[in-house]
C-alpha cells in the first residue's frame, strides 16, 4: 500500500512538472513569436505564410495545455495568447485576405484545438475571458486582425506581467488612437468597441467617460458628447 502511494505521489509529480514545462515552452514560443513577426502593432502574414513552422509549434503546445480560471494570472495570459495566435492563424491559412470578415464564420465557425478543446475566436473571447472575469481591458488586448483593433504587442503576455501588461494596453489605446477628442466641440469620438460593448464599459454604475478616465492622462470633461467612429476591418498586415 505504502509503495503504491509512493507511485501515485511520484507520478502526479511528474505530471505537474510536465505540465509546467509545456506552459513554459508555450509562453516562451509564443513571446519569441511574436517578437519576430510583429512590428509597431502589424503582423508580418506573408512571411508567416511562407514559413509557418513557427506558429504551428507554438498552436500545437497550446492543444496540449489544461489551464484553470482558478489560476487567473495563467488562465488569462494563456487564452489571450491563444486568441491572438488564432486569428494570425486564421488569416495564414486563407491568405492574401483583405479583410478577416472576408472569410465566412471567421469568427464564430472556424475551430481551433487549444487548452484540451475545439473552441471559436468568438467562445474564447466572450465565454473563456469576458463571461468569467468581467473586466473591460479584454477589449484592449485581444486583437482581431484588423487596424480598427488596438496593436497586437511584439511580445507574448505572461502570467507575471498580464495584469499590468493589459492596463498598459488600455492606457496607449485610450491616450492615442482609440479616441478622437475635439476639446472646442467638446466632443469625443470613440472606436465602435466601446458601442458595441458598452455594457463592459459601464459596469459599477459608471459611463463610458467614467472608464475612459480611468486610464486618461489628460482627463475628458463629463460633458462631452460621446460618440463613435467606424472600424477599420481592413487586415493589420505589415
Amino acid at each position: 500500500m505504502k509503495k503504491h502511494i509512493i507511485i501515485v505521489f511520484t507520478m502526479s509529480l511528474l505530471s505537474v512538472a510536465s505540465f509546467a514545462q509545456n506552459t513554459n515552452d508555450f509562453f516562451s514560443k509564443a513571446d519569441a513569436f511574436f517578437k519576430t513577426y510583429v512590428v509597431n502593432g502589424k503582423v508580418d502574414y506573408s512571411k508567416i505564410h511562407n514559413e509557418p513552422k513557427a506558429l504551428d509549434e507554438v498552436l500545437k503546445l497550446a492543444e496540449g495545455i489544461s489551464v484553470s480560471k482558478t489560476d487567473a494570472s495563467v488562465y488569462q495570459a494563456f487564452w489571450i495568447n491563444a486568441y491572438n495566435l488564432s486569428v494570425i492563424k486564421g488569416i495564414v491559412d486563407n491568405y492574401p485576405l483583405n479583410s478577416p470578415l472576408d472569410k465566412k464564420g471567421f469568427f464564430d465557425k472556424t475551430t481551433y484545438a487549444l487548452g484540451g478543446k475545439n473552441t471559436t475566436l468568438n467562445n474564447i473571447e466572450h465565454k473563456l475571458l469576458r463571461e468569467v472575469f468581467n473586466d473591460a481591458r479584454f477589449h484592449f488586448v485581444l486583437v482581431c486582425g484588423a487596424v480598427g483593433c488596438p496593436p497586437l504587442i511584439s511580445k507574448a503576455y505572461l502570467p507575471k506581467t498580464v495584469d499590468s501588461q493589459m492596463t498598459k494596453q488600455t492606457k496607449i489605446a485610450l491616450n492615442g488612437s482609440f479616441l478622437k477628442v475635439n476639446a472646442k466641440k467638446k466632443r469625443v469620438e470613440a472606436s465602435q468597441i466601446m458601442e458595441w460593448y458598452k455594457g463592459d464599459f459601464t459596469m459599477n454604475g459608471k459611463n463610458e467617460i467614467d472608464f475612459i478616465n480611468l486610464y486618461r492622462t489628460e482627463k475628458i470633461a463629463t460633458d462631452f458628447k460621446l460618440s463613435y467612429f467606424p472600424y477599420n476591418w481592413k487586415t493589420n498586415t505589415l
